[in-house]
């Protein structure tokens, strides 16, 4: 390669300056870095064929308080860096960390929004990051949550309920409209196909009556009981089939039958059984005649099953009365929005086991104790950086870094 001439970074030497320009050339005054060419970097001081007046750049970066959603600027005479609270990650901590997970013991990391991550808390745990252990007796559910999730808890399949299935259980609506509307209360099938042949058997809530619904692969059978009496605190439920009759009584209503469709006999399904909700909260999922927009609102205890005439009842699970998972789920009568305090105005939402808080405009952090930073999408009115462009806090108002190939107060020139 042939060189014509070279590369003058900051000013060029007083020999060749062209005095014939209007007005004084002066230097640049102040930092460069991660100088380009071209798309290739070439490194200042290593690749320098020479030079005069050059120093380190030691410009105090973190008075500028570069680090977003609470992250602290720690700095030395070359690099500055961010620490990151445990629900943030990137060089300025403006990435929600879900993909680094901050929740504990296997809790589903959820991103509330930009800023904030909600830890939808497993079975038997509970707290912000869901670091707290709970007992659970009596579980609560919480229906299907702002984010689309159900709270649930999964038993191992009951076994040798082909031919014959009775159940008893006592349930405690919560304290509003939508727990009648259209909710699950339990289900065991063969679900992810949402086949009209899936077998399936399923217990749930629909405009303020109990709905009992199976499939034996030829067609389903639905028994609908009378509406409920809302003055009753706790509701008692015992159901039952065997072959292709069943039945269902609710509190004091006389029972009601149904006969399913078809010739076969036999439900064949090898599911876990899923209560107050199930694992996916897309209801498309579950076969035709068992869908239920929501999971359960309220308590539901006392859960007991056998398959034949012969047998005692028997808590479900393996071992008995133990889910295999769960996710939501708080125990009854119990708030976890008394163990934390939610600042600045924000409220505390619960969600079974689940908590966070709902901050106000303005504020962020796991209980609303930080402000929204200039830079921030959420801030309101939003900074004017364009897009590529980094936009970096000032103690009063903020600045834009254009990417290389753009200049302006906003990066907007090209």
């Amino acid at each position: 390669q042939t060189t014509f001439g070279s590369i003058f970074l900051g000013n060029v030497p007083v020999h060749e300056k062209i005095h014939r320009c209007a007005g004084q050339i002066h230097g640049y005054k102040g930092c460069v870095r991660d100088f380009q060419v071209n798309n290739k970097e070439l490194f200042i001081i290593d690749e320098a064929l020479g030079g005069r007046n050059i120093e380190n750049c030691n410009v105090p970066i973190c008075d500028y308080h570069p680090c977003r959603n609470g992250g602290t600027c720690t700095s030395d005479a070359e690099n500055w860096f961010c620490e990151c609270p445990k629900l943030y990650s990137g060089k300025l901590c403006q990435f929600v960390t879900c993909d680094e997970n901050p929740c504990g013991n296997g809790a589903t990391c959820f991103p509330k929004s930009r800023r904030d991550a909600v830890c939808l808390c497993p079975y038997g745990r509970s707290g912000i990051l869901c670091s707290d252990a709970i007992n659970i007796s009596q579980p609560s559910f919480s229906g299907t949550d702002v984010f689309g999730y159900t709270s649930f808890l999964a038993y191992s399949t009951i076994p040798s309920i082909t031919f014959y299935y009775e159940f008893r259980l006592k349930f405690q609506l919560a304290n509003h409209h939508s727990a009648l509307q259209d909710n699950l209360i339990f289900f065991t099938g063969q679900k992810g196909q949402g086949l009209n042949g899936d077998d399936f058997l399923a217990l749930g809530l629909r405009n303020g009556r109990v709905v009992h619904s199976y499939n034996l692969g030829s067609g389903t059978a639905t028994i609908i009981s009378k509406p409920l009496d809302l003055t009753l605190n706790i509701h008692v439920i015992h159901l039952g089939r065997y072959l292709q009759k069943g039945w269902l009584k609710v509190d004091d209503q006389k029972n009601k039958t149904a006969t399913s469709p078809g010739r076969l006999v036999g439900l064949n399904v090898f599911s876990q059984f899923y209560l107050g909700g199930y694992h996916e909260y897309t209801p498309e999922l579950l076969p035709e005649g068992s869908r239920f927009k929501n999971g359960f609102q309220g308590c539901i205890f006392d859960v007991q099953v056998r398959t034949s005439m012969n047998q005692e009842f028997k808590s479900p699970g393996t071992p008995e009365g133990h889910p295999n998972s769960g996710r939501s789920v708080g125990q009854c009568k119990d708030s976890p929005c008394n163990l934390i305090k939610c600042r600045n105005g924000g409220k505390c939402i619960e969600s079974g086991s689940t908590i966070y808080c709902d901050c106000l405009t303005g504020w962020k952090g796991a209980f609303c104790t930080e402000t929204v930073s200039v830079c921030e999408p959420e801030h309101d009115p939003p900074h004017l950086c364009k897009q590529g462009s980094t936009c970096v806090p000032l103690p009063t108002g903020y600045t834009c870094h254009c990417p290389l190939g753009t200049t302006g107060t906003y990066c907007e020139q090209g």
